[in-house]
């Protein structure tokens, strides 16, 4: 067995397809999550697939003495850190709640985590950090702005690992960058169980196909791209939490860069890499006439759909540039968007209501 981790939000869409990942590339691991907009069902799921329980623990990052707890009782290697509030038009309307959990839930972490000595943190960003983009694809060294209080969660995280990696020079903070995160695992046992009315284009459609919800909303058929529709870097969970064990994996031979042919460049003289941001993307933008296409054509049902008013705060073109994976972690994304819609079928197909038991 490999080095604990503690999986924070491990409950969640991509947080329980990372502990597969994680447990199949031999990782013991810990959930931490306080199930506000994910399900205890999905631990469950997960625990048959690889064949053992899961160490799970109810618990919110705010709550220091839970964490302090938790710290106590186990001796990890690192965080993989998910917990955090997501949909961008909550956080408009309710901008004092996102701040509160996801910029202050994770100074807490950090803080518990300096407490006990473990340095090594994998931080759940986003590509909203880089707003409307002046030239596509993106790299990591694109400007950083945002356009709603979610991105700008993000952003202050990102800003404050970047100010700790510079006060200790032990930290090994990787920021992840995810693109637009769909799919489900191949089993059809675990995936994407919004909340009431999706936020996200793929369950959204996904729920279309199986009859819960009336036909798609497209926001915006005048952009500048191949259709008029807004065109997105989608990527496979799977090939997401893959990223997460090449972030862990590279954190740990960064130790030791010689033996391990790392890139000495970005790591320190203590083995350490300070603040290091990667995309994680396909590198391919897809717009949303072109995933319904491949959507009908993989499930054999039709999306009725209507065109409506663009969306305050989005953006025509947005896909990543994933050279930084690729030549850092070894990783990129191998699934397609057909994969991606297959899995998503699958899951919803099975799993009509998600992870509502009846």
């Amino acid at each position: 067995m490999k080095n604990k981790i503690l999986v924070t939000g491990g409950a969640g869409y991509i947080g329980s397809h990372t502990c597969i990942a994680l447990h199949e590339a031999g990782y013991d691991i810990v959930v931490y999550d306080n199930l506000s907009n994910s399900s205890r069902e999905a631990i469950n799921r997960v625990s048959t697939l690889i064949g053992q329980p899961i160490s799970f623990i109810k618990g919110d990052i705010r709550d220091t003495e839970s964490l302090k707890q938790v710290f106590s009782t186990h001796n990890f290697f690192g965080v993989i850190h998910f917990a955090g509030l997501k949909a961008v038009g909550e956080s408009v309307a309710k901008p004092l709640l996102y701040y509160n959990n996801n910029v202050s839930g994770t100074i807490n972490l950090l803080e518990v985590m300096a407490a006990h000595n473990v340095k090594n943190l994998v931080f759940s960003s986003s590509a909203t950090v880089y707003g409307d983009p002046d030239t596509l694809p993106i790299d990591e060294t694109a400007p950083r702005s945002c356009t709603n209080p979610y991105g700008q969660s993000k952003l202050a995280v990102e800003h404050i690992l970047e100010d700790l990696a510079v006060s200790d020079d032990e930290w090994n903070l990787i920021a992840l960058r995810y693109f637009n995160p769909v799919g489900a695992h191949p089993s059809g046992q675990v995936g994407e169980d919004p909340n009431d009315i999706p936020n996200n284009l793929m369950p959204y459609i996904s729920q279309v196909a199986v009859g819960k919800l009336d036909k798609l909303s497209i926001f915006g058929n005048d952009y500048s791209t191949v259709d008029g529709t807004g065109v997105r870097d989608f990527i496979h969970v799977t090939d997401l939490a893959q990223g997460h064990v090449a972030a862990l994996s590279y954190l740990e031979q960064a130790r030791s860069p010689e033996k391990n042919n790392i890139d000495k460049t970005s790591v320190n003289k203590k083995g350490s890499v300070g603040f290091l941001p990667i995309n994680l993307g396909t590198g391919k933008g897809t717009s949303v006439l072109e995933l319904l296409q491949v959507f009908t054509e993989v499930t054999g049902k039709p999306i009725p759909y209507q065109f409506v008013d663009r969306r305050a705060g989005d953006i025509a073109s947005c896909y990543a540039s994933a050279d930084k994976a690729k030549t850092l972690l070894g990783w990129q994304a191998n699934l397609s968007i057909t994969d991606m819609c297959q899995d998503t079928w699958r899951w919803q197909s099975m799993s009509p209501d998600g992870y509502a038991i009846t």
